[in-house]
């Protein structure tokens, strides 16, 4: 991996370091003109025993998005609805973008999708909430392929609407597996180059659970995304793999903040669109992610499996952002792998320093704002809540 003047790291073997350079120039000129989504979505693929640390029950992980978006748009607060589910170790990374998303003055735009309740808050309405998750994809039939066409289509639409570049970024329990199906759908090994929100990823499980989906989906020789997604997707697939067609099109660039699951929509496009036009249609979208996530390396050859299959060129970045002078544990936590990315943790703090703000400042935010949060009891004490 190479570093750049702010420490910000380039991932994926295809891009140069002059084009490195070039792109984050860019990005800085457009920090201020950017969009920023968070698509929160349900699956009950997160309800799988041992599948996700994303809440320590099923029950806990069915309210984790919605606090995540609550507690992005509004930080800790003394009329919170949801309470950040109870974590064995660390803390939401909601709290590193609240942080810089203050600090570079955005203003996230939430889109629920799969969510059985309808927020509290401020939200952008796609479809009716009463629709619910998507179910298990051991069922091979995550959702109706109508479904699925519809949440596209509303994503295109969005995407082709938009004057300005854009951020996409998730919260989504049970979503890396969603991602490594639509993966191993398409053909790509990557039990191994996937991970979890768990500090040790459930390799076996994962691989177990959708060996099955794969099996009772039964896809055809002449399948595509929309038919993956259909048997062993979720909701925040369909919906972001339409809002990012359609900002291409639009000639808008596109910034995906997340590691494996953004990867998974980038996947899904490719294989979606027209062959002759991926280069372009990747020339202008970025990923951006935490350096927990980059550690290992895995992320990385992950980016190359989906680059080589597509023979196209993806710049990765990487934030530079750590915890290791933090006084807090569960700030600590993410040191040693808790916690790694969500929330667009990564893409925010990215952002954040390339507009000019110091690591310091960021990690002096995020203390702050986690006290305040410890005090306010925005962050559950009970294991079974």
């Amino acid at each position: 991996m190479q570093k750049s003047y702010l420490r910000i790291k380039l991932f994926g073997s295809k891009i140069n370091q002059k084009l490195f350079s070039e792109r984050l120039d860019f990005l800085k000129k457009e920090i201020n003109n950017f969009i920023f989504y968070l698509v929160i979505a349900g699956t009950e693929t997160s309800q799988i025993k041992g599948i996700s640390a994303a809440g320590t029950n099923s029950k806990a992980r069915r309210k984790t998005a919605l606090a995540d978006a609550e507690f992005l748009l509004f930080g800790p607060s003394v009329n919170h609805k949801y309470k950040l589910p109870f974590l064995k170790a660390g803390v939401t990374p909601a709290l590193i973008s609240y942080v810089c998303s203050k600090l570079i003055c955005a203003s996230p735009i939430v889109i629920p999708i799969g969510i059985k309740e309808k927020p509290n808050f401020r939200h952008l309405i796609v479809e009716n909430h009463l629709l619910g998750p998507a179910k298990c994809l051991t069922t091979g039939s995550s959702m109706s392929r109508e479904r699925v066409l519809s949440l596209y289509k509303k994503g295109l639409e969005i995407g082709k609407s938009i004057k300005k570049p854009i951020f996409i970024s998730e919260s989504v329990p049970g979503g890396t597996t969603t991602a490594q199906a639509v993966m191993e759908a398409f053909g790509l090994n990557v039990n191994y180059l996937i991970g979890s929100s768990m500090i040790n990823a459930p390799r076996a499980l994962k691989k177990k659970v959708i060996k099955v989906g794969l099996l009772k989906a039964n896809l055809k020789n002449n399948f595509d995304s929309l038919d993956v997604i259909s048997a062993v997707g979720d909701p925040f697939q369909a919906f972001s793999m339409g809002l990012l067609i359609g900002a291409r099109l639009a000639k808008q660039s596109v910034l995906l903040s997340g590691g494996s699951q953004m990867l998974a929509v980038i996947l899904l496009a490719l294989e979606f669109i027209d062959s002759k036009d991926k280069q372009e249609f990747v020339e202008f979208v970025f990923i951006a992610t935490t350096g927990w996530l980059v550690k290992d390396n895995s992320l990385s050859d992950l980016l190359d499996l989906i680059t080589e299959k597509h023979n196209v060129r993806l710049l990765g970045l990487a934030s530079p952002l750590n915890f290791k002078s933090s006084r807090y544990k569960e700030l600590s936590d993410y040191e040693i792998g808790y916690v790694k990315e969500g929330v667009g943790a990564g893409g925010m703090s990215i952002l954040a320093l390339l507009k000019g703000f110091s690591l310091e400042e960021i990690v002096s935010g995020c203390q702050i704002n986690l006290k305040k949060m410890k005090e306010l009891g925005q962050i559950s004490l009970d294991e079974n809540y």
